[in-house]
């Protein structure tokens, strides 16, 4: 029986368990060495997103802070959904699945997102 693949992500996870390889557990995808191509690619997309599914400059912003700050974050994915989380706080309709951008919105202080 093949194992299953869960992508690069977890290859990544595998080598560092082997001691190969630092993770990045607090990094966006735009900030890591090696990942340009990738990140120019969700760039284009996320640009080409119909203006009235997106997020404003600043909220995109607000939400990737809350993000870098969040233990859940390990190498631009969200390790409670899985998703890239430069995407996902792209698009307006997107909510975070711990609720921490809800509580940045709600005006509560960036450490009250680390519950």
């Amino acid at each position: 029986m093949q194992e299953p693949y869960f992508g690069k992500a977890a290859e990544r996870v595998m080598e560092q368990e082997s001691g190969n390889l630092r993770l990045c557990k607090k990094c966006l995808l735009r900030d890591m060495e090696g990942q340009e191509e990738y990140f120019r690619s969700l760039r284009e997309y996320i640009e080409n997103l119909d203006e009235d599914r997106k997020v404003s400059a600043s909220v995109y912003e607000e939400r990737l802070t809350v993000c870098r700050q969040c233990e859940m974050l390990l190498e631009g994915m969200c390790r409670s959904c899985g998703c890239y989380v430069e995407l996902r706080a792209a698009v307006a309709k997107n909510s975070c699945p711990r609720e921490y951008w809800m509580k940045m919105e709600q005006g509560g202080s960036k450490a009250a997102c680390q519950e």
